[in-house]
């Protein structure tokens, strides 16, 4: 019998009020909201004319600086598991979170200095930093908690994660902006990595299973070791590359929004903050929920609903925007109170979110099922490979948007859809794969009836 709905309610934010949990809930949050910080007002700086003179710099440099984010996850995700087995986690945390601090103070002089070369150097660095923290992220927190408490946990970091990377974004975007506004950026993120750093050492110690482990100078042997270690269990693989591709299909709405809001819905730049947020909110909701839908358990069940509204509200995006467009002719750089008064802005806005709230559904269950499906001994090393995956189906979606919105001229709405497609493609083949998704969806769907 599961819990009332108060008592799960009550039994997933009780981590909020445990040592086990909210020192590292708030080291994580801090951590991400740096990044998304420092990256965010780099960005800003970029496309000012008073620092770089031309578009094609401009492109070349903001694409150079998502590039360089990503590709540390590439070089360093396999030692950062095989560190995260060997050594104790609370321990490499602190450490992290201490070059985190030196890392920023570099950051502070990069930014008030206006030296792009310098802050693209620091956010390779960042990458670099996070690259390390992931395995150990999702693998600290069996060690600390429950299996019965694993989707929770699961739910509040990534509620946690996904506001982080809002308020980020918004913050970085907004002071950077104001008198003396990089110099502001540089001091707040120290100050927000020393705060990490003192709420890393609260978190419980997590000692190794394996201290035995051989650090390898050939991370790509390695790699292929990890890849090995995943796939003992096809279920666990199968649930790395479908998280992996949600991060591909966000990824690629996220990319496109800015655009999407300018363009398509012809609005001021300020509503691209408008509609970012409603799909972030939604992701976080959607996390929330899924503690409530599934009785507090790891329920492999919902991850079936999470892409069945991934695909119905893409595709309802295409029709909706298309509607909005042929509804507002001839308005332009409409500001966001004005555009939430024009004829179907509100079904726009609430495609992007329930297309974040079902992704909240589609991805927490599917990290929770890696994390209890791994055995401890190698459950960092077998993250590293969720964390390599995820970078790389992000490229893929890079890839993808390029050839679909360049080469073959798709509209933005258009590509919307054909990543719906692709979303039911790649999904059934993960559900062939892996029955037990479908199974138990049947099983959770007849217990509501």
């Amino acid at each position: 019998m599961a819990p009332a709905d108060n008592d799960i309610t009550k039994g997933q934010f009780k981590f909020f009020f445990q040592r086990r949990f909210l020192p590292f809930f708030v080291t994580q949050f801090l951590g991400a909201f740096n990044d998304n910080l420092f990256k965010n007002s780099l960005l800003v700086i970029v496309v000012s004319s008073a620092v770089v003179g031309s578009d094609s710099s401009t492109n070349f440099t903001t694409n150079l600086a998502a590039g360089l984010f990503i590709l540390p996850y590439f070089l360093f995700s396999t030692t950062a598991g095989l560190l995260a087995d060997k050594y104790d986690k609370a321990l490499l945390v602190q450490r992290i979170k201490i070059a985190e601090i030196i890392i920023m103070l570099a950051g502070c002089y990069a930014l008030w200095s206006l030296n792009i070369t310098l802050m693209l150097g620091i956010l390779f660095c960042l990458g670099t930093q996070s690259s390390f923290f992931g395995p150990i992220k999702y693998s600290i927190i069996p060690q600390h908690l429950d299996s019965s408490e694993l989707l929770g946990a699961n739910a509040q970091v990534g509620m946690g994660t996904f506001v982080s990377i809002l308020l980020g974004t918004l913050i970085g975007g907004w002071i950077v902006t104001t008198e003396q506004g990089p110099l502001w950026v540089g001091g707040l993120t120290v100050a927000v990595a020393i705060v990490g750093w003192l709420s890393s050492r609260e978190i419980p110690p997590a000692p190794s299973a394996d201290t035995d482990i051989t650090i390898s100078l050939n991370p790509i042997a390695e790699a292929r070791q990890n890849f090995r270690l995943a796939k003992k269990d096809p279920t666990v693989f199968y649930c790395i590359l479908a998280n992996s591709w949600f991060w591909l299909y966000g990824g690629s709405f996220l990319t496109q929004v800015p655009n999407f809001a300018v363009t398509i819905l012809n609005g001021h730049p300020t509503l691209i903050t408008i509609l970012l947020a409603a799909f972030i909110i939604g992701v976080a909701i959607g996390s929330l929920l899924c503690t409530k839908l599934s009785g507090g358990e790891v329920e492999p069940g919902i991850i079936p609903l999470g892409a069945i509204g991934l695909t119905v509200f893409a595709m309802d995006l295409f029709f909706s925007s298309n509607a909005f467009q042929l509804a507002n002719a001839g308005v332009s750089s409409v500001l966001p109170l004005q555009f939430f008064g024009l004829t179907g802005s509100l079904r726009v806005t609430f495609d992007l979110m329930f297309i974040g709230l079902f992704g909240g559904l589609y991805i927490v269950p599917l990290f929770s099922m890696i994390q209890q499906r791994s055995a401890s001994a190698v459950r960092a090393r077998v993250l590293s490979v969720n964390n390599i995956c995820n970078a790389f189906y992000m490229v893929i979606g890079s890839i993808i948007g390029i050839i679909c919105l360049s080469g073959l001229g798709w509209s933005i709405p258009e590509f919307f859809f054909g990543i719906a497609v692709m979303n039911i493609m790649f999904t059934g083949f993960i559900f062939y794969q892996v029955p037990e998704f479908l199974q138990r969806f049947k099983i959770w769907a007849s217990s509501l009836l």
